[in-house]
């Protein structure tokens, strides 16, 4: 046995054949690199975040009652069927969102400030990769239709995002060709690169100002992150990729069009699935589009993009297609939810070890309404969450929902209602959970005790 380079490692695909039928293994130790199983025999935790661009038709969305046997709105109506397993939570905003229009994707995981000359703070997503990112192969995974991410790193600066999930399915499950020994030439390549790169900066940094310190700076962090990603990537080759069957192979990498959205939206949730599976990365950010190009759904006969649904002018017929994107769009996380659950791990499934937040960073897209954001929380059982009740923090604080008043629910989505419900209440909560030590997050106040067990 040779535990160097692991040659003993199963794949996750492995099956026991006899008798005319094959028989799928569970996850077993020796199926799990050293690294992910020397930081835990459970379960390992996972994080998804998942983005909603231009809020959603408010009037159909919101659920009226709080607690548990709560009535499923309309839109939300796809998303019953996980009734104990998901947690909408109503009221929260982020402070430094409120008044601004197009910023909202920007700071819906990082709680930061927006504008000309703003800083960004780094982005949960990228908080949680910190903790997680020793024992997989990939530190995080950034999706987008657009190639904008949600994930922003400690400088305050944006990450990329893939657009093209077969792109995304070779980069993480097929080696390059040559196979290790040419990856490995690419990456000392690399690192001589950067390695140049920090001698002449130091260099530089004697002969600066402040200012000039201060930008470099700056940028000598990208290039340190990426130096670290690529000692990390050097460690990972000597261990085998997972294979991957035939059908999945074909299925995901398949030139799927996002004129097709059901598609594609499922064979991006497909890939979310396996890299979770396969413990290829424990942290994935996937944005459904940007405040501008939200897609539209002409399966549906919906040829508008979000934001242009958003800006409905009270139109009936307008309103009642952002109604249709919204539905879709939920039966599109539902599903997810479906897969997630569908795959068994231990004792449970993988939707117990991971959590799953979903929203907006704005509610009424009309006026640009960025207080009661839509906001779910699933999964996690295992993270210690639990699920089966709306929590509400508008509760008590007016004389309850009118939907038929129109005018007075869009103020409700224009200014919240209770100052300290911040949404970075509940990403506290969630990097807790993910076992990231902090005290705060943003501009956290507490946690959401209420969907912890």
């Amino acid at each position: 046995m040779n535990i160097t380079t692991q040659s003993w490692l199963l794949s996750r695909r492995h099956v026991l054949r006899g008798l005319g039928v094959s028989i799928a293994l569970p996850l077993l130790d020796c199926m799990r690199p050293l690294r992910a199983a020397q930081a835990s025999a459970r379960s390992p935790k996972r994080a998804v975040f998942l983005y909603l661009p231009n809020g959603v038709n408010t009037l159909d969305y919101q659920i009226l009652e709080s607690g548990e046997g709560y009535r499923f709105s309309r839109s939300l109506a796809p998303l019953e069927r996980h009734r104990e397993r998901i947690t909408p939570l109503s009221g929260l905003h982020h402070p430094n969102g409120i008044g601004h229009h197009h910023n909202c994707q920007s700071i819906w995981l990082t709680g930061g400030e927006v504008g000309q000359g703003k800083r960004n703070r780094i982005s949960l997503d990228q908080l949680i990769a910190e903790k997680t990112a020793p024992h997989t192969r990939f530190a995080s995974l950034e999706l987008s239709n657009t190639g904008r991410s949600l994930a922003w790193n400690r400088d305050g600066i944006q990450l990329p995002a893939e657009t093209k999930p077969g792109e995304v399915f070779r980069r993480l499950f097929e080696a390059p060709e040559g196979g290790a020994d040419e990856e490995r030439r690419a990456l000392r390549r690399r690192g001589s690169v950067l390695d140049a790169v920090l001698d002449e900066a130091r260099a530089l940094d004697r002969k600066m100002g402040t200012e000039d310190r201060t930008r470099l700076d700056q940028y000598l962090t990208a290039v340190r992150e990426v130096e670290i990603r690529t000692e990390r990537a050097d460690q990972w080759l000597d261990v085998p990729r997972p294979e991957v069957d035939a059908g999945t192979r074909a299925r995901l990498t398949r030139d799927v069009p996002q004129t097709d959205p059901g598609e594609y939206f499922r064979t991006v949730y497909d890939l979310i699935v396996l890299t979770f599976e396969t413990d290829m990365s424990r942290v994935v950010t996937f944005s459904t589009g940007d405040e501008g190009k939200g897609l539209p759904v002409p399966e549906l006969g919906i040829n508008q993009t979000r934001h242009a649904l958003s800006h409905h002018n009270g139109d009936p017929d307008q309103m009642e297609r952002l109604t249709q994107s919204d539905l879709f769009n939920f039966e599109q996380f539902a599903w997810f939810l479906d897969r997630l659950q569908s795959v068994e791990e231990g004792d449970g499934s993988l939707l117990d070890s991971t959590v799953a937040l979903y929203g907006s960073g704005m509610a009424y897209g009309h006026s640009h309404g960025n207080a009661n954001v839509p906001t779910l929380v699933a999964g996690g059982r295992r993270l210690g969450l639990k699920h089966g009740r709306h929590i509400d923090f508008n509760e008590g604080r007016f004389d309850g929902y009118d939907l038929s008043d129109a005018k007075g629910h869009y103020q409700i989505c224009s200014r919240p209602l209770d100052a300290e419900a911040r949404l970075s209440n509940l990403l506290l909560t969630l990097a807790r959970r993910m076992d990231v030590e902090v005290e705060s997050f943003a501009d956290s106040v507490d946690t959401v005790s209420g969907i912890e067990a």
